[in-house]
């Protein structure tokens, strides 16, 4: 009779382990999480951003860097500013000073960034190579006066990491509203 017990009580024990095993992992997988991470250099992608956050209610990371850039760094008609020798260099990692916590909770990673030399600046892809992507959705948005689209951006960034999907993304003006954005964002997710 005890050794009865003891059997029931062991494989009681190991239906509750394998229980909250597998609802913690659920919890993890069903997660729709949304993050909305940016690098703005003169205020204009940060602008979008918050706009974008707002509207559809997820968490806004800024993705600073150790070095401010300034209005000498972004000069690109200089082949010797900051900008122009990160960008000539595909190798180059800005460092970054912000860190998200509990990055594995987010399902959806919105990256915003100006557009430089027709793709994201370097230190987004400090960003991108400083957290594991696997199995997240990573939509890219930019700022620009000029390049209409996201296309060299989205391959870049697939390229880092190919586990994740990276869809193509979008460019937006400055002036985009807060409804315009939900719907674009809402037919990503």
């Amino acid at each position: 009779m005890k050794k009865l017990v003891y059997i029931l009580f062991v494989v009681l024990i190991i239906f509750g382990v394998v229980y909250f095993i597998r609802k913690g992992k659920s919890e993890v997988i069903i997660s729709n999480k949304t993050l909305v991470a940016y690098f703005s250099a003169t205020g204009n992608t940060k602008s979008v951003a918050e706009k974008l956050a707002k509207a559809i209610d997820a968490d806004l990371f800024e993705i600073v860097p150790e070095q401010i850039y300034t209005v000498d760094d972004l000069n690109w008609r200089n082949d010797k500013s900051r900008s122009s020798v990160e960008m000539s260099d595909k190798n180059s990692r800005p460092k970054i000073v912000t860190k998200i916590e509990n990055f594995a909770q987010y399902k959806f990673v919105f990256v915003g960034f100006p557009i430089w030399w027709g793709c994201e600046p370097a230190i987004v892809n400090t960003f991108i190579d400083s957290y594991n992507f696997d199995g997240k959705t990573i939509i890219p948005f930019a700022t620009s006066g000029s390049t209409p689209n996201t296309d060299e951006a989205a391959a870049n960034i697939q390229a880092l990491v190919p586990s994740a999907k990276v869809l193509t993304g979008k460019r937006f003006s400055i002036d985009v509203s807060e409804s315009e954005l939900k719907i674009w964002a809402d037919e990503q997710m």
